[in-house]
C-alpha cells in the first residue's frame, strides 16, 4: 500500500497520559517505529511538541475522544496538520490491544491516507459554539424549574394553567409573588390580571381557590428566585452572543430569510458550520454530517435499515424546531413538502425531510451569498397541471358531483412549470437562491 506521509505520529490519547506513536519510512519503504509516553498537563504538551519537532513529524493523527483532545489540539494547532478521527471508524482489531499499539494503528493508517479527518472549527467558531450551547442548556434549565413550579401550584390545587397559557407570563408571575408574599384570597389574586386576561377574572376566581401552605409558599420563593437567576443568565449569555456575532449581521440577516430560521436558529447555524463552507464538498456532505439524511444500509437486493445517523445533534435539534415551525405558515413551499412527505412517510420523517432542505438551503446562501426566494405553497401543484387537475377531479366525482373543468383565459396563457428530470434527484434542487442576489 502506497505511503502518503513519510513521517507522521499517532497519539492515543487519555485523561492522563498520551501514548505517542511516530513511524518514519525511508525510501525503500522501511518503517521506523518510536514510541514515547506523556502527560497531559501543560509542561508536558510542550514536551510533545517538542519531540515531534526533533522527530520531523509532518502530520499528527488522534481520536475525538470526549474533551480530551482538545488541550493537546490547542497545543499543536499551527506547528502540525493535524487530522482528528471518528473513533467509530479507526476501531483497531479488538484482540491483543494495549494503548501502544493503538497509537500505531492510528499512526499506519494515517502515513497511507485512509483516515477521514473530522470537521474542526476554528477557535473563533468554538467560542460562537460554547455560547450557543450554554444557551441550549439554560434554556432547558429554565423549563425544567418552570415544570416544577406548575408541579407544587397544581399541589396546591391552583389550576392557573386551565386559564393562563403561560402561568410565568406577566399575570402569571405577579400572581406566584403575591401568594409568596401571604396572599391567598382567589379575588385578590384574580385582581392581579393584565391584559386579556382582564376579562377572565371570574375563571380565575375559580381556579386560585385552593389549599395553599407554608411548605408551597416556601417552595415557591426557591424556584422563583431558581427561575429568575437563569432567565439573568440566559439574557446576558444572548446578550453577549449578539456581541461576538455582529460582524456576522449580513449572514444572520441572510439566513433569517428562510422560513422558520430565527435569530437564534441563525446563531446555531453559524456557530456549529461555520462562515466557511468550504470545509464540506458540497451540501449533501454538510446534510450528512448534521445527521439529516436517510441510512445507507443494503444487502442482497434489499434496503434494510433507512434511520439517519448520528451527526451534530445540536444543529439536528435547531432545524427541527425551525421545520416545526414551518409547518403553520401559509403559502410556503416548505410548508407543501413537511404535507407532500408527511402524507407517504409520516410526520416525523417529514419534519427530518423539511429540516434537510433548511440546511441545504442555509449552505448555499452561506456558500454563494444571495437571499431565499420563496416558491409559493402550490409549487407541487404546478409541477404537473394535468395531474393535479385530474387527482382533484376524482376526488370531487366520488363524493358525488359531476364536474365540468373550464380554464380561465389568464390561466390559460401561464406555462407549468419545467418537469424535473427522473432517477437521481439534482442536487440542491430545493435551492431558491437569487441568483442576482449580491455575496457579501
Amino acid at each position: 500500500m502506497q505511503v502518503v506521509y513519510r513521517r507522521c505520529c499517532g497519539l492515543d490519547v487519555h485523561k492522563d497520559f498520551i501514548t505517542a506513536c511516530v513511524l518514519v519510512f525511508n525510501d525503500r519503504g522501511e518503517k521506523e517505529v518510536r514510541r514515547k509516553e506523556f502527560g497531559t498537563w501543560w509542561k508536558e504538551l510542550q514536551r510533545l511538541k517538542l519531540w515531534l519537532y526533533a522527530s520531523k513529524v509532518t502530520h499528527v493523527g488522534m481520536e475525538s475522544t470526549g474533551v480530551y483532545w482538545k488541550p493537546i489540539w490547542n497545543v499543536l494547532r499551527g506547528h502540525f496538520q493535524l487530522v482528528l478521527a471518528n473513533p467509530y471508524y479507526v476501531k483497531n482489531i479488538p484482540s491483543d490491544k494495549t494503548d501502544p499499539k493503538d497509537a500505531a494503528w492510528i499512526g499506519d493508517l494515517l502515513a497511507h491516507g485512509l483516515i477521514r479527518g473530522s470537521f474542526v472549527p476554528p477557535p473563533e467558531v468554538e467560542q460562537w459554539r460554547d455560547l450557543t450551547r450554554y444557551r441550549v442548556k439554560l434554556v432547558g434549565e429554565y423549563n425544567r424549574v418552570h415544570n416544577r413550579i406548575h408541579k407544587v401550584l397544581e399541589d396546591a390545587n391552583l389550576k392557573l394553567d386551565t386559564v393562563a397559557s403561560d402561568i410565568l407570563g406577566i399575570t402569571g408571575r405577579d400572581i406566584v409573588h403575591s401568594i409568596i408574599q401571604g396572599e391567598d384570597r382567589p379575588e385578590w389574586l384574580a385582581d392581579k390580571a393584565r391584559s386579556r386576561l382582564r376579562g377572565k377574572r371570574d375563571q380565575l376566581r375559580l381556579v386560585l381557590r385552593g389549599q395553599i401552605t407554608e411548605h408551597h409558599r416556601y417552595l415557591l420563593r426557591e424556584l422563583m428566585d431558581d427561575l429568575e437567576r437563569v432567565e439573568a443568565k440566559r439574557i446576558r449569555i444572548e446578550v453577549e452572543i449578539e456581541r461576538r456575532l455582529l460582524p456576522q449581521q449580513a449572514l444572520i440577516e441572510r439566513l433569517v430569510t428562510i422560513p422558520g430560521v430565527e435569530v437564534v436558529t441563525a446563531w446555531t447555524l453559524l456557530a456549529e458550520l461555520g462562515t466557511d463552507m468550504s470545509v464540506f464538498p458540497d451540501a449533501d456532505h454538510a446534510a450528512s454530517w448534521a445527521g439529516l439524511v436517510p441510512g445507507n444500509h443494503e444487502s442482497g437486493g434489499k434496503r434494510h435499515n433507512t434511520r439517519t445517523r448520528k451527526g451534530n445533534r445540536w444543529l439536528r435539534r435547531a432545524l427541527c424546531q425551525s421545520a416545526w415551525a414551518v409547518t403553520h405558515k401559509k403559502n410556503c413551499y416548505l410548508t407543501a413538502l413537511f404535507y407532500r412527505r408527511a402524507r407517504s412517510h409520516g410526520i416525523k420523517k417529514a419534519i427530518v425531510a423539511v429540516a434537510h432542505h433548511i440546511l441545504i438551503i442555509a449552505y448555499h446562501l452561506l456558500r454563494d451569498g444571495g437571499v431565499y426566494e420563496e416558491k409559493g405553497g402550490d409549487f407541487f401543484d404546478r409541477l404537473n397541471p394535468q395531474r393535479t387537475t385530474k387527482r382533484l377531479s376524482q376526488r370531487l366525482e366520488k363524493l358525488g358531483y359531476d364536474v365540468i373543468l373550464k380554464p380561465r383565459a389568464e390561466a390559460a396563457l401561464q406555462p407549468p412549470l419545467p418537469k424535473r428530470p427522473r432517477g437521481r434527484p439534482r442536487k440542491a434542487s430545493s435551492m431558491q437562491v437569487a441568483d442576482n442576489a449580491p455575496a457579501t
